[in-house]
């Protein structure tokens, strides 16, 4: 039963969606100027800005005086409310697992906010398990991790996928441990020179369907 180590935000679960709601959201109430959703999504950086560095962003623009805590607090929690499974990512996880294969999700970030989020969704259902960077005590793309996640779920690396969006962190991290990888491009090209997955998709759906053609 080989691993298929999946990536959880913008590949199993939608980031980009419930971020941008939240964000929208969150400047209407504070009377913000409508093309200031341009900034706020600039300054996430798809997720990669730290969540404390996006709160003291925020504070500066818009001189609040909300303690940056109760920012990021805003920040996970609102996420976290507009995050759904697509139904369709659960079938084909279930079609992947009763073909052999154990998903475990490899994730970078907070545990508070990652684990809500896989379990509130119903995502703890179609997967083996799951390794938070933040509880890890170290991050992708360091091959630690993945050597984490298979010890966790008492399998060898060996004969494992690594699936994800990141380029660095998710492909990066499985070239540095030998493993195949999948990366989900999103409308995006490849331009890293130093590595390259072994195949390029749109959905992790057309990931799964690969893996188990290959």
């Amino acid at each position: 039963m080989p691993l298929l180590l999946l990536d959880l935000d913008n590949t199993l679960l939608d980031r980009a969606g419930p971020f941008r709601t939240w964000a929208q959201r969150f400047l209407d109430g504070i009377g913000a100027p409508p093309n200031d959703i341009e900034w706020l999504l600039s300054i996430d950086a798809d997720g990669l800005t730290d969540r404390w560095d996006v709160a003291d962003a925020i504070r500066d623009r818009y001189r609040l005086r909300i303690p940056s805590i109760d920012l990021v607090e805003e920040l996970h929690d609102g996420v976290v409310e507009f995050t759904r499974l697509d139904p369709l990512v659960a079938c084909a996880l279930r079609i992947a697992d009763d073909a052999g294969w154990m998903p475990v999700v490899v994730t970078n970030g907070a545990v508070r906010q990652q684990d809500t989020k896989i379990r509130r969704t119903g995502l703890d259902r179609y997967i083996a398990d799951w390794v938070i960077s933040e509880e890890a005590g170290v991050s992708k793309p360091n091959p630690r991790i993945f050597a984490l996640a298979a010890q966790r779920a008492r399998m060898p690396l060996r004969g494992a996928w690594v699936v994800g969006d990141g380029p660095e962190a998710d492909i990066g991290g499985a070239t540095a441990v030998g493993l195949p990888s999948i990366w989900l491009h999103r409308g995006r090209p490849w331009t890293d020179a130093r590595f390259a997955p072994t195949a390029t998709v749109d959905t992790v759906i057309a990931a799964i369907a690969e893996i188990m053609g290959a």
